[in-house]
């Protein structure tokens, strides 16, 4: 038996297959790009690009194998509106068809499968579980939510497909949406909340998901959608008051009329200038707090990180990034994968 991980040299993947190949697993990293860390003098790499059905002949997958898909495009960067189907489609649903459809010719029956907490879209429960109803917001999450009614069709033949739906993934290598945050807090500018900051925030360690995927093929890949998140995440006002004093920033926090600054974005929004994308802001000041207690009892998993942690970790990878950038003269910039 082999690990197969489908965008294995992303985010999530580099920490999964490093996990792996420690436990002495045979592991077959296949993705766009093959980046530089140690774990590949011990795995095989394909190049392949899932959103090309011929290139998955040069993988070979076997009945036994493990796979997982931990391929997507993100939200970020920022996609304006007219571009957003054509940006996320490809990779998060035709690609996930894909994989699926090549385990199927192979007679491969186990798959982890990563979505987000975004198939959720508005709070209508609070903490939101995994039966929390599914009403996106957007193409990023309504691209994720029909790869899950996909799983659905191919567990009814006899497949056994794992789902995890994720907060905010945090952790080396990714900054995203929140190098804009930091550079207000370098600046020592006001940093403006959406609404009164009173509402949780809840983030997830990359080295948490990882360790979420090795999990599920231990407990046999169960036929379930899990939650992941943090525990206990803190007040938006009290998670970045913490990362200002961190920071030695002279930065205040800035209450706001969460209508107003939505539908105001929502106008940057239709103009083609989006400022943050509507499936991110649109719920900024709701209680998401997903309920993470399913994972915990059916994988036993548990979340090792706080938000206050990762978000300043995420701080000092900024700045170290940009210490470096001046030591080498401006000419080096922040990889996204």
């Amino acid at each position: 038996m082999k690990h197969i991980l489908f965008g294995g040299d992303g985010f999530v993947g580099r920490q999964l297959a490093a996990k792996l190949v420690k436990d002495g697993e045979e592991v077959v990293v296949a993705d766009i790009a093959k980046g530089d860390v140690p774990h590949y003098s011990s795995c095989r790499f394909v190049e392949l690009d899932v959103t090309n059905k011929a290139q998955f002949d040069k993988i070979d997958i076997h009945a036994d194998d493990m796979v997982y898909n931990l391929s997507a495009k993100m939200l970020s960067p920022l996609q304006i509106r007219s571009k957003r189907h054509d940006f996320f489609w490809p990779v998060n649903y035709h690609g996930t068809e894909n994989i699926i459809e090549k385990m199927a010719a192979s007679d491969a029956s186990r798959l982890v499968h990563y979505t987000t907490d975004m198939v959720y879209g508005h709070t209508f429960t609070y903490p939101q579980t995994e039966d929390h109803p599914a009403n996106p917001l957007g193409e990023y999450g309504l691209s994720k939510w029909k790869t899950e009614e996909l799983a659905a069709t191919w567990r009814e033949r006899g497949m056994n497909i794992s789902l995890f739906r994720p907060r905010l993934i945090i952790g080396p290598g990714r900054l995203g949406i929140l190098s804009k945050l930091f550079k207000l807090v370098d600046y020592n500018l006001p940093v403006p909340m959406i609404g009164s900051g009173r509402n949780p925030y809840q983030f997830i360690s990359v080295f948490d998901c990882a360790e979420a995927a090795r999990l599920a093929w231990k407990a046999g890949v169960p036929n379930e959608a899990f939650n992941l998140g943090s525990d206990n995440p803190p007040p938006v006002r009290k998670l970045l008051g913490d990362l200002i004093k961190h920071a030695g920033s002279k930065s205040i926090l800035l209450p706001t009329p969460g209508w107003a600054v939505k539908r105001t974005l929502d106008l940057f929004d239709l103009i083609n200038l989006p400022i943050m994308d509507p499936e991110q802001y649109l719920i900024a000041d709701e209680m998401c707090i997903l309920d993470c207690s399913k994972a915990k009892r059916m994988l036993g998993w548990s979340a090792d990180y706080r938000d206050e942690d990762m978000l300043i970790s995420a701080y000092d990878e900024y700045r170290g990034n940009l210490d470096q950038n001046k030591a080498f003269g401006g000419k080096l910039s922040e990889k996204t994968h």
